[in-house]
């Protein structure tokens, strides 16, 4: 008899994790009238997912029928046991393919960009970020396991975007991050993030014709975003060592390949529309145990900081912990995301180029990266 009960609870316990192990359904919110004729179609939102939580996901906004879908991966590809993964760390559009990054699941998943329906997926071990030219797509990857401090040096992988494999792949400083594409070089911000007693401190060049590594610049400690403007400059952020080392943004010249001015000022993401470099700052210390949080524009064709917020509203005092943001490149809106707890569902805001608020949707846990769809 006791056997039998044994079995029971084992057989209900069975039933009830396979339950579990259903997809979570596709959630829908109207918050824009109907627009066929949108240039831009739409947007995908990529949702990290706390760690070890295995609750990355992805939303889209579609612009002709105004309707922000929510967690469309597990409606679209029902028998992926596990969903998206765990820590979906960027994604990108290239082609007729959607590319999203997933951190510790150490893949890319290749998507098809109209329907989210998985294609393939391409193993790169603790996989960061992505960006394409010419044919190829480019990861940068930390390599060994999450946290380890003897970790090797971080790579960049080139994956053919015809075959979807990795073609080679050239080692990099420790811990590698954003990257981006200027002419015919290839950079990439080096954290070091694993080892904050010896942060590493370049920008690594490559030379995408040889692909090899030309130079590393030395600019900071603990490197993140690099992003492109169209003047040739890269606008790099450091975040500082969380304690007596301030986080701060720095040009560097692709011409010169050099540090050409710093900017005194925290910034956690930003996203550069023509002349004007949206950002905020989310500044960490753990001497006071708190955040710092600002909001910012710069004009990138004059390198100075303007006056003024892109929130004008006072909608910001809303926003728990901004993580993502990204620009409309057609009507110049201005997306924020906001984590809240990290845990839970986040919210996604819509300013006009007023800077009002125009609409807000709720998302996936940890919304983060953006991909507009032409």
């Amino acid at each position: 008899m006791k056997n039998l009960l044994v079995l029971i609870a084992f057989f209900i316990l069975m039933v009830s994790c396979r339950k579990d192990l259903k997809p979570i359904p596709e959630t829908q919110q109207q918050v824009l009238p109907p627009d066929p004729l949108s240039t831009i179609k739409g947007f995908y939102v990529v949702n990290e997912g706390n760690m070890n939580m295995n609750k990355a996901s992805l939303d889209y906004m579609d612009y002709t029928t105004g309707i922000y879908r929510k967690n469309i991966y597990n409606q679209a590809n029902p028998a992926v046991v596990k969903g998206l993964g765990d820590v979906a760390n960027d994604i990108g559009v290239y082609g007729s393919k959607l590319y999203v990054v997933v951190n510790v699941s150490n893949k890319v998943e290749v998507l098809d960009v109209k329907t989210g329906k998985r294609i393939t997926q391409i193993n790169i071990t603790n996989c960061r970020y992505i960006t394409f030219n010419n044919g190829k797509a480019y990861v940068s990857a930390y390599l060994g396991k999450v946290g380890d401090p003897n970790a090797p040096n971080g790579i960049v992988a080139q994956i053919d975007t015809s075959s979807l494999k990795e073609v080679k792949r050239i080692d990099v400083g420790r811990q590698p991050e954003e990257m981006a594409i200027v002419g015919q070089k290839l950079y990439v911000a080096n954290s070091g993030g694993y080892s904050p007693a010896a942060y590493e401190r370049t920008v690594s060049v490559i030379d995408l014709n040889s692909f090899a590594v030309i130079k590393n610049i030395d600019v900071a400690v603990n490197l993140h975003r690099l992003k492109a403007d169209r003047y040739g400059d890269l606008y790099v952020t450091s975040r500082g060592d969380y304690y007596d080392i301030p986080s701060k943004m720095f040009v560097i010249d692709t011409k010169t390949d050099q540090v050409k001015k710093t900017f005194d000022i925290a910034v956690s993401n930003l996203a550069i529309d023509g002349d004007i470099a949206y950002y905020y700052g989310s500044e960490w210390s753990y001497d006071e145990a708190k955040f710092t949080i600002t909001y910012g524009m710069l004009n990138v064709k004059d390198e100075t900081l303007m006056d003024r917020q892109f929130i004008t509203d006072g909608t910001e005092k809303s926003i728990t912990i901004p993580y993502g943001i990204a620009v409309h490149p057609v009507t110049k809106e201005v997306f924020v995301t906001d984590a809240k707890n990290y845990v839970s569902p986040g919210k996604l805001y819509c300013f006009n180029a007023a800077g009002q608020k125009k609409w807000t949707a709720t998302t996936g846990d940890i919304p983060a990266h953006f991909a507009f769809i032409y």
